[in-house]
């Protein structure tokens, strides 16, 4: 499941970066403790993590390249 973050502006895209960032840590603390329905979602949320990641850079050159 691919999720667009095409849409979001850049404050909103921080906003969901530290809710995934939680979310991940929270499941990585549950498969230590071994209550994880779905191994998978460690990983969907990773790469969820490294989308918005790009496109938060994305956002902050292009916010550079409109100042310079």
């Amino acid at each position: 499941m691919k999720n667009s973050f095409k849409d979001l502006r850049l404050e909103e895209l921080l906003i969901k970066r530290d809710e995934l960032r939680k979310k991940y840590f929270d499941l990585r603390f549950q498969m230590v403790v071994g209550h994880v329905e779905n191994p998978v979602e460690k990983r969907n949320l990773r790469r969820q993590i490294a989308r918005i990641e790009t496109r938060i850079a994305e956002a902050q050159r292009s916010k550079a390249a409109k100042k310079a």
